[in-house]
């Protein structure tokens, strides 16, 4: 079988698994566990979403030392999705928050370090096959895109988006997906491999970068906007799904496919990861990042004054800036941490970045998100979207005004060129 077809297929199958429950976890939970005598539900779940930043802190750096040293790349791998597909099956079967909370922990242990495994299994079969790495990959990995659209659509067309069903998919896709693994081209442990300490692994030795100014700022903005990753993943979908309590959008397309609209975010962002080298070009690193903290703006803000009805465009929109909010940061953002560390601490600062955005700064965003929602939601369970929406909009922008101040970095158009390919 060609082999850029199974590595495709490895890619589908990875944010396959993903996309069936993580969008509609926060709807599941919400319809689930909604009890007027358990109050504080908003924070449950934005903390419940947070256990993927916990998880990121320590397990990708604990697989890849296994998979450096004892244990080949794809079996690792394989073994992650399997353990996960089991701690998907326990999430299928609890019955309140707390329990939820631990089953999502687990399941976040094991499915996190499969994103940097996958990618590394890809790379190492592709270069040992004398395949361009870099011209190869972009092709296969927008298929992992693809497949979690298509679990977005499937879960909500076989109606599991409230239901455990979701999960025991998911259980099943995770099983599915680790034998699969099995099933790759061998990647060898290199009896050769560089001896990196746990600290190094973590990307904690980047700290060092801290004592450059420019680059303390900007990790800080990356915490502070990386709160803002997961939000609409966490209460997208209950919002929408509430519109259903009123009569006249009961019926309407946003609530009765909730998931099919919100899959038009990632299909905004493979549109938009295609025009980072035109807009690093045009207007530079700095200038991309702002792009981006306004589209978060515009993000929460559409959801404010959104409906199902006639509203139904700005929630549209909403999906599509979607996609420039959240390519634009991370990968200019990653763009420039390689640019700005020394070669020797180059993979260290890319995991700095990553722990700063999808493991601090999920955290923060699980806690603050959930106490925002909490602050807006009366004594009956009723929630005050629009008022949460604009919150959140108000706080990217107080991010985008000080980043615009703060943040001093000056554009070099050749610089950028060199960056964008």
């Amino acid at each position: 079988m060609n082999l850029k077809f199974r590595l495709t297929g490895l890619s589908f199958l990875q944010f396959f698994v993903w996309g069936i429950w993580l969008i509609s976890l926060g709807g599941y939970m919400f319809a689930s566990f909604n009890d007027p005598l358990d109050p504080g539900l908003g924070l449950k779940v934005g903390n419940t979403y947070g256990t993927m930043g916990w998880a990121s802190l320590f397990m990708p750096a604990l697989m890849g030392i296994l998979a450096d040293k004892y244990l080949r790349a794809e079996v690792v791998l394989g073994l992650c999705h399997i353990l996960g597909g089991g701690a998907l099956y326990y999430a299928s079967t609890v019955t309140n928050s707390g329990d939820m909370y631990w089953a999502i922990f687990m399941v976040s242990c094991f499915y996190m370090p499969t994103i940097a495994l996958s990618n590394s299994v890809t790379y190492s079969i592709l270069s040992k096959n004398n395949l361009d790495v870099q011209k190869a990959f972009a092709p296969i990995r927008v298929w992992g895109t693809v497949g979690f659209i298509v679990a977005e659509w499937a879960v909500d067309l076989l109606g599991w988006t409230q239901s455990s069903n979701q999960f025991y998919f998911a259980a099943v896709a995770g099983v599915c997906t680790g034998l699969y693994c099995f099933t790759l081209p061998k990647v060898e442990i290199s009896k050769n491999v560089e001896k990196k300490s746990l600290v190094t692994r973590m990307g904690l030795d980047a700290f060092k970068l801290f004592k450059n100014p420019m680059m303390l700022k900007f990790f800080l903005f990356a915490l502070f906007l990386g709160a803002a990753l997961q939000i609409t993943n966490m209460f997208g979908f209950p919002f929408l799904k509430d519109f259903g309590n009123d009569p006249q959008y009961a019926d309407s397309f946003a609530v009765k496919r909730t998931n099919i609209l919100i899959s038009l975010s990632q299909i905004s962002e493979t549109l938009f990861i295609l025009a980072i080298p035109f807009f690093l070009k045009r207007f530079g690193i700095k200038q991309v990042m702002l792009i981006s903290m306004v589209a978060w703006v515009l993000r929460f803000a559409l959801f404010g004054i959104g409906d199902p009805g006639s509203g139904l465009y700005l929630l549209i929109l909403s999906m599509i800036v979607y996609g420039m909010a959240f390519d634009f940061f991370n990968i200019s953002g990653s763009l420039f941490v390689d640019r700005e560390a020394k070669p020797e601490i180059r993979a260290s600062a890319q995991g700095l970045f990553m722990l700063m955005t999808n493991g601090l700064g999920a955290i923060l965003g699980g806690v603050f998100a959930g106490k925002v929602v909490d602050i807006f939601t009366d004594t009956t369970g009723v929630k005050d979207w629009q008022n949460i929406w604009f919150t959140f909009a108000g706080y990217a922008l107080v991010i985008a005004i000080a980043f615009l101040f703060v943040f001093k970095y000056k554009h070099n158009p050749k610089e950028e060129m060199k960056v964008s390919h």
